[in-house]
């Protein structure tokens, strides 16, 4: 696929407009560190701000079966211990790339997803029930789609993670992602 050069310069613009957005959606969470004496506040030390680190790691993804290999995974804790960096690499080519950040003031967790084919997903939720849960709209062909995220860690120590869509307003779901997280060795 060949993309004109205003639609690529479009797409570089709303990337670097989304990691503007999402930095200063971390220094919201952190504070401003010279009012705090030139130290970290210690919001991100709270014990809500990690709990999506059962995700760092190093992983390969698989389908239910372990039977074929979806992609492998770098997820490394940034910005001083404030924020996730997921960095995926699928083995039909795809590549993605995702902040992901506990928001103290709403008291909820927001992911910034991009990927190598122009998809940004934007979506909030929350760790509950043992499950993270993230959901957000996107623009599909025919209209709004919901996704609707959520990574389970297993007792194996594998995480799940499925993805599901709506195009109904959330009425009905259709699972699109059911993947396997295993550390690699």
């Amino acid at each position: 696929m060949h993309r004109s050069v205003g639609a690529s310069v479009r797409f570089v613009a709303s990337a670097v407009a989304l990691v503007c957005l999402f930095a200063s959606a971390v220094a919201f969470v952190r504070g401003d560190a010279h009012a705090n004496g030139g130290t970290a506040p210690s919001t991100c030390a709270a014990p809500e701000s990690h709990q999506f680190d059962f995700w760092i790691g190093d992983w390969v993804v698989t389908d239910s079966a372990g039977a074929k290999v979806l992609g492998t995974e770098h997820n490394v804790s940034v910005l001083g211990g404030c924020a996730l960096q997921e960095n995926w690499n699928g083995s039909d080519g795809s590549v993605g790339t995702s902040l992901n950040a506990y928001i103290v003031g709403p008291k909820k967790w927001h992911q910034s997803w991009i990927a190598n084919n122009g998809n940004l997903l934007l979506l909030d939720g929350a760790f509950a029930g043992g499950k993270m849960v993230l959901q957000g709209a996107s623009a599909g062909p025919k209209g709004t789609i919901l996704n609707r995220i959520t990574w389970t860690p297993l007792a194996d120590g594998r995480v799940r993670q499925t993805w599901d869509i709506s195009t109904d307003g959330g009425k009905t779901w259709v699972m699109s992602f059911d993947g396997y997280y295993k550390r690699k060795p």
